[in-house]
């Protein structure tokens, strides 16, 4: 456990003195239907939306408290996880005096919020099999660092980081430790959410966009100290979860063996897929991927790129990232999709 870290050191000064926005709602916890509610301004006649959703989503809260053994205080919810890696920025770093740390290459979306807060990003590179260096990522620490960012398993690169390494810098920095975990579903290795409560400068997110199939309803979890949770909640907007989102998510949840035999079978046509693009001669390389996504180095990418975007193909160039020089990124598709790319891919001469 990390004994020197202090929250409050860390939250901007604006934040703390914050008076959060708040309604009748949040003074009201009843779901029994009876209550005549007169409070928000909204339209009295009924069609299932015509009420704000629950701005605490406790319904939805309680069922993933459930389904991943976290108390509810520890849990906040967003419009997908880019509201709450934002959140976090607004939180925690003060625009034009505060850092963060990404381990490149990376989650894009990193350096962009860094960028709209006006927070400098320390680009500290993985090694040359995509692992984190924790000697230089804790050298290029400041005095201004607030944030470090480890997506495990990693994007664009597939791999999960090492236990040891992320223990390493989860007692060794005095900052909030953000662990996202995206893809962590399609991983055999551990979630960090088993060891939560042994740090309290750990956050770790999570989604539904990815294994559980939800991408177009953007929910985004968050889990940490009920102290860094309270942080988050007083400054997100006060319905940002809608109640399409909501009753979409808890059905989902509820369908969790179903989810559980889709990620089985996108294993399996990922294992198919490694084995079928190995027999390629333009295949140079395929990174190990805890994902359902492959890594994989082409002579010539951009031939291959735009040879399969021609047959109506669509997958990632991730070519000009440091690191990933001559690689593309290939999502796990249906057994039918895998097929057609391995054919195009046959039609293609380098």
């Amino acid at each position: 456990m990390n004994t020197t870290f202090n929250l409050e050191s860390l939250i901007r000064p604006t934040i703390n003195a914050l008076k959060p926005y708040s309604s009748a709602r949040d003074e009201f916890d009843s779901n029994d239907g009876k209550a005549i509610l007169l409070d928000a301004n909204e339209s009295p006649f009924y069609n299932g939306l015509n009420r704000y959703p629950d701005p605490h989503q406790r319904v939805l809260k309680q069922k993933l408290s459930e389904l991943k053994i976290i108390p509810t205080d520890r849990i906040l919810l967003g419009n997908g996880s880019d509201e709450v890696l934002d959140l976090l920025f607004r939180a925690f770093c003060e625009p034009n005096l505060s850092s963060i740390i990404t381990l490149t290459p990376t989650y894009g979306m990193y350096d962009v919020l860094a960028s709209i807060n006006a927070i400098e990003n320390i680009e500290v590179p993985l090694s040359e099999n995509f692992n984190p260096e924790v000697a230089t990522i804790l050298k290029a620490i400041k005095p201004s660092t607030r944030l470090l960012f480890i997506c495990s398993p990693n994007n664009p690169t597939g791999n999960t980081f090492s236990d040891e390494s992320i223990e390493q810098l989860l007692n060794q920095f005095n900052g909030l430790v953000i662990i996202d975990e995206a893809y962590i579903d399609f991983s055999d290795k551990t979630s960090w959410l088993e060891r939560l409560e042994q740090f309290p400068n750990l956050v770790i997110t999570q989604t539904m966009s990815k294994a559980w199939g939800l991408a177009g309803i953007r929910l985004g979890f968050c889990f940490s100290s009920p102290e860094v949770i309270s942080v988050l909640k007083k400054i997100k907007p006060p319905y940002n979860v809608n109640e399409l989102t909501q009753q979409r998510a808890l059905k989902q949840l509820n369908n969790a063996d179903v989810v559980s035999v889709e990620i089985n079978t996108v294993k399996q046509n990922k294992a198919k897929l490694i084995n079928d693009l190995n027999s390629f001669s333009m295949v140079e390389m395929i990174a190990p991927s805890d994902t359902n996504f492959l890594l994989v180095r082409f002579l010539e990418p951009h031939k291959v790129y735009h040879h399969l975007r021609n047959n109506g193909i669509i997958i990632r160039n991730r070519s000009t990232l440091k690191g990933c020089e001559n690689c593309l990124r290939i999502t796990v598709g249906t057994e039918k999709e895998n097929e057609k790319l391995l054919n195009s891919l046959k039609t293609l001469v380098v």
